[in-house]
């Protein structure tokens, strides 16, 4: 709740410090004296645009903080916070402080720690619930309605929004498995083919270098063809170098036993014998490998081109071609295991829709019987509150299926008739401005076990109002008071009797000087304030024994 509120040079507003407490705190003072500089320097605190004629004249800057405290934290908040990564102590008050300079420029900061405005406005809600004459948020707005509806209804709505981020989840990976799918079979022909293509060729691992080596060859064979033949001819024959050396070689070895240099001679020509014949056979072998055969050359390099031209267009390396055929293949694969994936997810899907369904549908049975229930209990607050031919309706319609969500499947706004056979339309659009801060009263009675804003302000909600009325309100503003805090800016005397706590708002000029003051008033005071409000600018004695009446029957 708010506990404390300072406020420094807001328009006539020198310096003011304020303490609050729990229950009912009533603000009064003439009209004209400074009531709504107190909702303005609020509402800056609430996140409000800062307007350059709220610092006060001749200042450079004004200044609002306003200090709340709380058992614990609000989740809203603490989760606003943390995510703005504002430390907040278990325990420690949350202070709010808001800057104005004269030139428009304005600065937030949160326990000291600057925050931007749109956060002051996301947590304001929870803060405070402020109910007045142009009230556009709040319970007039339809966006909360449904909020309230399932706190009263004690909708479950975690475990409803918990089923739709399920189903949301089962539809996002079913979607997700239906596009790949799709995918893969646009690219299933084109798959097939490239597949088709390579299959036909059957590029095996090491081919390139094999065959780039073959080619090789068969080029050197064909360019050292020449030199083989004439070299052939010279080791074929008779007359060969080899033929010549064995012949040599036979003579040698019968007169070799003669004297032990033939014998020495005779090795060595032997050994020449071998190494000749090694050199004949290398020679063999080369001219067999590198014998030129045009059509073997034509037929490696053909295949040699196809697998380098088929490695850029699947931009790969040859020796790579095979692991592409196995990807290839898998991909067609899963083209088919995916297919039967769907089913799969398919049914995880429609048991996750079925299941949110389900919970949904539970909700807007809970919602329509709350519905009701809070519709009669309206009805008992309006004829004391002077809205006896008023009727109020909590209207529930069921959503298009594309617009459901973590908050089921209903749409519900609060409907009100002023008059016998009017139709129903929303609140903020047919009563006047006392009648629709009644109707707000006499709704946050019904209401006032279902929690909300840690602080609740109504701004002159007994306006053209009095006697009876007038003491229903007060009463009613009495009773929702004792679950926590409540502050009433009022005219009425019999409301401001109801206040546990009351404050006098006064104006006063000195020479060209206007300043606005806000005091706290003790049992005396408070007599002579609630007299003023029943006698007008001369207090009676009979006023004051009519306020004494007022205070006693509280």
């Amino acid at each position: 709740m708010l506990t404390r509120l300072s406020i420094r040079n807001v328009v006539l507003i020198e310096s003011l410090e304020l303490s609050f407490g729990r229950g009912l705190g009533v603000l009064t003072g003439e009209t004209g004296a400074g009531k709504s500089i107190l909702l303005d320097a609020l509402g800056l605190i609430l996140g409000d645009r800062a307007e350059t004629g709220l610092v006060r004249a001749g200042e450079d800057k004004a200044s609002v903080t306003a200090s709340f405290e709380f058992a614990s934290l609000p989740a809203p908040i603490a989760g606003a916070l943390d995510d703005a990564d504002i430390d907040v102590e278990a325990g420690e008050p949350l202070l709010i402080r808001r800057q104005v300079k004269k030139d428009g420029g304005s600065k937030a900061f949160i326990n000291d720690q600057p925050v931007s405005v749109a956060l002051l406005r996301l947590i304001a809600a929870n803060l405070v619930e402020l109910h007045g004459q142009h009230d556009d948020r709040g319970l007039v707005n339809p966006r909360g309605h449904r909020t309230l509806l399932d706190r009263y209804a004690n909708t479950d709505t975690q475990g409803l929004a918990q089923s739709w981020e399920q189903w949301s989840v089962a539809k996002a990976r079913l979607q997700a498995a239906r596009d790949q799918v799709d995918q893969a079979k646009e690219d299933q022909d084109l798959l097939l083919a490239h597949l088709t293509e390579l299959n036909s060729l059957e590029p095996q691992a090491g081919e390139e270098a094999r065959l780039a080596e073959t080619r090789s060859t068969m080029q050197k064979g064909e360019k050292l063809s020449g030199e083989l033949e004439d070299l052939r001819h010279i080791w074929e024959g008779s007359e060969s170098p080899l033929a010549s050396l064995r012949v040599a070689a036979r003579k040698l070895d019968r007169i070799a036993a003669e004297h032990p240099l033939l014998t020495e001679a005779l090795e060595a020509l032997d050994r020449a014998v071998i190494e000749a014949g090694e050199a004949e056979d290398k020679l063999l072998a080369a001219g067999n490998a590198l014998v030129h055969d045009p059509a073997a050359l034509d037929e490696a390099e053909t295949r040699l081109f196809e697998l380098r031209a088929i490695a850029r267009k699947h931009r790969c390396e040859v020796d790579d071609l095979p692991e592409k055929m196995r990807e290839m293949r898998s991909a067609l694969e899963a083209i088919e295991g995916g297919e039967a994936e769907l089913d799969a997810l398919a049914l995880a899907e429609r048991e996750a829709g079925e299941k949110y369904t389900k919970k949904a549908e539970a909700a807007h049975k809970a919602r329509l019987s709350a519905a009701k229930k809070l519709d009669k209990a309206v009805a008992t607050e309006l004829a004391p509150l002077k809205l006896d031919t008023a009727r109020f309706l909590t209207a529930i319609g069921r959503l298009p299926e594309d617009k459901w969500g973590a908050n089921g499947i209903d749409s519900v706004e609060f409907l009100i008739a002023t008059n016998p056979g009017a139709d129903f339309a929303p609140l903020g659009k047919i009563a006047s401005g006392g009648e629709l801060s009644r109707f707000i009263l006499a709704l946050k009675v019904a209401l006032a076990e279902q929690g909300g804003a840690a602080t609740v302000i109504f701004d002159e909600i007994d306006r053209g109002v009095g006697g009876a009325v007038a003491s229903a309100i007060g009463d009613r503003l009495a009773r929702l008071a004792d679950a926590g805090q409540l502050l009433a800016v009022t005219h009425s005397p019999q409301v401001a009797a109801r206040g546990t706590t009351h404050y006098l708002i006064a104006k006063a000029s000195s020479g060209i000087v206007t300043k606005t003051s806000v005091a706290l008033l003790d049992e005396a005071g408070r007599q002579e304030e609630i007299a003023r409000m029943l006698s007008g600018a001369e207090v009676t004695p009979e006023a004051r024994a009519q306020a004494d009446r007022l205070l006693e029957g509280v």
